[in-house]
């Protein structure tokens, strides 16, 4: 600091030099004639040695170049200054006269080497020393931008923190660069030359006066003038001079306005309106739209209900679109609103942003501010005429269009849906999912079953394409009936059957067997084909109740009844239960009604024997009755006997099976003996037997006759 002190000192010499030697050359041109030649060159000499380097002396621009400015200081030569030192060089002639500063009186070429922007330095240093020490206003150039601020020029080189470049904090500085402005020096460092200088300063200063003439004058009202100053989502600052007041974006204007930029910009110059001021927080609240009346109060005067006006689209949403019927005043179109026929899930499909359209009006609500606008009311509605091109009952083709938990979604013609219930797919099979029967985008036939102009609905029946198959179930499957049935599905509680009509019925696991059966698979298989018995209908809720057990109850008891009717011992059981006695009974080459013939004729031995007393041995003529749980055992046991799913049984060689068919005879009808030691008489044949007791029966039947 001392040195550049030194320096200025030196130049404020150098420049009286200059002063006095040019006096004293005046002077001297008076007397020229009268120096000597050692005069003169003493003199060239004393001139040559006042010019030093660092010293800041006058000079008059010789001539201007591209690249340099020759500039005369009073040397042995001129010397050259480069042009981008001069802040507008388009300005500058020959004959101009300006400081420059001696960096080196003479070069290799013996030219003096000058500095124009230097010597401005040095004065401008001593300028703001002087406007530092008054708390003066200087000029200055914001050259660019820097950490934390930004560079200004106000001769010399500035900082003016961004803190300090207005009132309110801003992060765009970019846009203050090349800009003018007063600014005031806030901090100077000699020795180190730091300057530092704030425009915010300068700016409360101007405020404060005018803030006191404002809160003077100032009235609830009153219509002021303003800047706007800065504009955040919310709203916009006004400076109404002097304080910052608060234009929020609900009373920019009456009608909507999504952001306030779209209404006022920074540095528009604006009047508004004050609606509150509060003079101990000196918050003041403006508005713009109160400068005008309200139009909603005579809305419902200019907009009647069910009248078409013309409008202009604002702003979308997804639930609906904005339109702008005048300004400040807008409607909104409900996309339920905008087509009879389409599912419109976002206005855009509809319409576009600016674009005009006409619309109905459908309510006006001058209180809240809100108009109901209809776009599809301005169109033909088409389901005005559905019912004479569907009527009731009429089958038509559509294709399926969704589907949901609840039904499906069949288009019949474009943008009109019929709604197609689960509970209307199928008569006789329970669907939980349509998509068990459809698929999306397959084209059925359905039967309209009803049309809801009002509410925009139409139901349709696939089922009712058929007849109901219920209608003759209790006709042609009254209870206590056996049918044949096809399992078809298999559940945790039973079984779900078939019958021959499609007719789905419940086989309860209780029904399945007299045995306790934990799950239907032990029994069952899904395509099965099984005999059961009708125990239950329901019409009304279409339910069949189906047994198995029944069933064979009902084959037993008619075969102990049929036995018990005839009175001997031939009744063919086989006949009697039919196809009713399980294949894994067949042995060999017998027949099934053979096979149960056997099986009764030898339980109904061995009841025979046991029951027999030892004493008495009954006599030929006597007739040996089975009981009738002989029946039923042996069913039992041709059941117990039956192979499982997929087990093939073994057939017994002929030989053995034709001598368990020679004993069940003999011991059917042979009398029962008292026990001995001695080994049993070998057995007759069936045929001998039957030959041998034959006459016996005769005689006793015509001894029946004559008594």
């Amino acid at each position: 600091m001392a040195e550049e002190q030194k320096e200025t000192r030196d130049a404020l010499e150098v420049q009286e030099a200059a002063m006095a030697v040019a006096e004293t050359a005046e002077d001297a041109n008076e007397d020229m004639e009268s120096f000597s030649m050692e005069q003169m060159e003493a003199f060239y000499d004393q001139s040559i040695a006042s010019f030093k380097e660092g010293e800041v002396v006058r000079g008059r621009i010789v001539e201007v170049t591209d690249d340099f400015v020759l500039v005369d200081i009073g040397y042995k030569s001129e010397g050259a200054i480069p042009i981008f030192e001069f802040p507008d060089p388009e300005n500058i002639a020959a004959g101009d006269e300006f400081d420059v500063y001696i960096e080196q009186p003479e070069d290799d070429e013996g030219m003096p080497i000058l500095s124009k922007t230097k010597a401005d330095k040095i004065k401008n240093w001593a300028n703001i020393q002087e406007v530092y020490e008054r708390d003066g206003v200087i000029e200055g150039r914001i050259v660019r931008r820097v950490k934390g601020g930004l560079k200004v020029d106000i001769g010399v080189d500035a900082f003016m923190p961004a803190s300090q470049l207005t009132w309110r904090p801003t992060s765009d500085l970019d846009r203050y660069i090349g800009s003018t402005m007063e600014v005031k020096i806030i901090k100077l460092t000699k020795r180190r030359r730091n300057v530092v200088v704030s425009r915010r300063k300068l700016l409360e200063e101007l405020r404060a006066d005018e803030k006191a003439k404002l809160l003077a004058t100032i009235e609830v009202g009153q219509i002021i003038p303003g800047e706007v100053k800065n504009i955040t989502d919310f709203g916009a600052f006004v400076d109404v001079g002097g304080i910052d007041g608060l234009l929020h974006v609900t009373d920019m204007s009456w009608g909507r306005v999504k952001h306030p930029s779209q209404v006022v910009s920074v540095g528009d110059k604006i009047e508004v309106m004050v609606l509150n001021f509060d003079p101990v927080s000196e918050r003041i609240s403006l508005g713009l739209k109160q400068k005008s009346e309200n139009p909603w109060r005579t809305a419902s005067d200019r907009y009647p209900i069910g009248g078409i006006v013309r409008g202009k689209v604002v702003s979308m949403t997804d639930y609906g679109a904005f339109v702008q019927l005048e300004d400040g005043i807008e409607g909104m179109v409900h996309v339920s609103e905008m087509s009879w026929t389409r599912r419109v899930r976002h206005p855009n499909e509809v319409m576009n942003l600016d674009e005009e359209v006409d619309v109905m009006v459908l309510n006006v609500d001058p209180e809240a501010e809100k108009i109901a606008l209809g776009l599809k009311q301005t169109m033909p509605n088409p389901w005005r005429e559905i019912e004479e091109r569907y009527p009731v009952n009429s089958v038509i083709t559509g294709t399926v269009r969704n589907l949901t938990d609840y039904g499906a979604f069949v288009e019949i013609e474009e943008g009109i849906d019929a709604l197609l219930h689960v509970s209307d797919i199928s008569w006789t099979k329970k669907v939980n999912q349509p998509s068990e029967i459809l698929e999306r985008g397959q084209e059925i036939q359905v039967k309209i079953l009803s049309i809801d102009p009002s509410n925009e609905k139409i139901s349709v029946g696939l089922k009712q394409l058929e007849s109901d198959p219920w209608q003759s179930v209790v006709e042609r499957t009254p209870i206590g009936a056996h049918v044949e049935v096809e399992i078809a599905k298999l559940v945790s509680f039973g079984a779900f059957a078939k019958l021959d009509n499609g007719v789905e019925g419940l086989i309860h696991v209780s029904e399945l067997a007299d045995e306790r059966v934990q799950k239907p698979e032990e029994v069952l298989n899904v395509g099965d084909t099984v005999t059961a018995k009708v125990i239950s209908i329901d019409p009304v809720e279409r339910k069949i109740g189906l047994s198995i057990r029944e069933y064979k109850r009902d084959i037993e008891q008619g075969i102990t009844s049929e036995y018990a009717a005839s009175g001997t011992a031939s009744v063919s059981i086989g006949e009697a239960l039919g196809d009713s006695v399980p294949k894994s009974l067949l042995q060999g080459s017998v027949d099934p009604g053979q096979a149960a013939n056997l099986l009764f004729q030898e339980e109904s031995g061995l009841v025979s024997e046991e029951s027999a007393a030892p004493e008495t041995a009954p006599s030929p003529e006597e007739k040996v009755e089975p009981a009738p749980e002989a029946a039923a055992e042996a069913v039992e046991t041709a059941e117990e006997s039956k192979p499982e799913a997929g087990e093939v049984p073994e057939a017994p060689e002929p030989e053995v099976a034709e001598a368990a068919v020679s004993e069940a005879a003999v011991e059917t009808v042979a009398p029962a003996e008292e026990p001995t030691s001695e080994p049993m008489p070998e057995a007759k044949a069936p045929e001998a037997a039957a030959e041998s007791d034959a006459p016996e029966l005769l005689a006793e039947e015509d001894e029946t006759k004559e008594s």
